[in-house]
């Protein structure tokens, strides 16, 4: 997803910049303007021989400037891990998971429950499964949660990727699988809050009214610079994925509000022991 967005915003900066037209970029290719125009947006898969044809007309003819992007081009059709999952994945959720997948920072806001790349497998298990009224199959959800713990490696890799998460605090204190789940699941995060490349901080109930009143949302950036950064907005059936600069800005200043006003990482340590000795 992240390698057809990346070539396909390069392949509109060369169309532009030799002054050419969407349609005549169609013709030469034996498409239509508008299949231009879902290339540029990453949004369809790429075809070796087109995007050699589009370098063509675009006056890209020496071998070291095409070679990178013809690599795009063929990296960019092959599946992510995470297409092994996609019988428990909805098509809008397998977008986003491709796209945290490759961004080098994963900035979010998180109201209902504790965010999925933070859950113990236990946690995991009891979220999944209430957020289903008729039950899911155990395999399924058995299947869902190892998604979950497999997403969980990009914070653990040797260069994982920087996490900054705002928890609010009542999804700290909804026991999903019961007192010792929760308890654990508290013990995890001051654990795991640690790690370097994780900042975690808690809006307490005493904030009250704040910043990200709209509720939770994910911010990714990227560490291709031709990558605009994108914000997540999980829904019930679908979700949204905002990429404009001016909507992007808005949920950067809100996340940043909220950090200033949230519990220090120390504080939210302190906060999540707190919590587990009134248990």
């Amino acid at each position: 997803m992240v390698r057809r967005i990346l070539l396909g915003s390069q392949l509109r900066r060369l169309r532009e910049a030799r002054g050419v037209t969407r349609e005549a970029a169609g013709y030469s290719i034996r498409a239509s303007e508008s299949k231009i125009s879902r290339m540029e947006l990453g949004r369809v898969s790429f075809k070796a021989r087109d995007v050699e044809d589009l370098l063509t007309l675009y006056g890209v003819t020496d071998d070291t400037e095409r070679e990178p992007l013809l690599g795009l081009a063929r990296d960019s059709n092959r599946a992510g891990w995470w297409h092994s999952y996609s019988d428990v994945l909805p098509g809008w959720f397998q977008t986003y998971v491709g796209l945290e997948a490759a961004a080098s920072h994963v900035n979010t806001y998180e109201v209902q429950f504790v965010h999925g790349l933070l859950q113990t497998e236990d946690y995991a298990h009891a979220v999944v499964s209430s957020g289903h009224r008729t039950g899911l199959p155990e395999e399924e959800v058995a299947r869902r949660v190892a998604l979950r713990r497999e997403r969980q490696k990009l914070l653990l890799a040797e260069h994982g990727s920087e996490f900054r998460c705002v928890l609010d605090e009542a999804a700290l204190h909804r026991p999903f699988g019961g007192r010792a789940v929760l308890d654990a699941q508290l013990k995890h995060l001051a654990e795991i809050s640690e790690s370097p490349n994780i900042t975690l901080q808690v809006a307490p109930f005493e904030l009250g009214g704040h910043a990200a009143e709209s509720g939770a949302f994910t911010l990714l950036r990227f560490p291709e610079s031709d990558l605009s950064d994108v914000v997540y907005l999980e829904q019930l059936t679908s979700a949204l994925y905002l990429d404009k600069a001016e909507e992007v800005e808005r949920y950067d200043q809100v996340l940043d509000r909220l950090c200033e006003a949230s519990l220090s990482p120390a504080a939210t340590r302190d906060h999540l022991h707190g919590l587990r000795k009134l248990r």
